[in-house]
């Protein structure tokens, strides 16, 4: 156990509330704070921005992205700004 995760959905639980950085297939990248997720990776973030190259490309606002087109969810502590 490592920082309190001891299952995958236990690093998302811990992230709820912060900001993450979600990529998607199709190399499309969105950063924003992760309000809720099912067990089917089904996240929903606020404050959504579409990245491109580390930079904000467009703001969402409050977006729901399906758990089959993510490729990876990390907390933003750990990704490039």
């Amino acid at each position: 156990m490592v920082n309190g995760i001891e299952r995958p959905l236990d690093l998302l639980n811990a992230s709820k509330g912060k900001e993450v950085l979600v990529q998607l297939k199709g190399e499309k990248q969105f950063v924003g704070t992760l309000l809720a997720f099912d067990i089917h990776i089904n996240i929903v973030l606020d404050n959504a921005k579409e990245m491109d190259n580390g930079q904000a490309k467009k703001n969402i606002g409050l977006t729901f992205l399906r758990g089959d087109t993510i490729i990876y969810i990390s907390p933003a502590s750990t990704s490039l700004k």
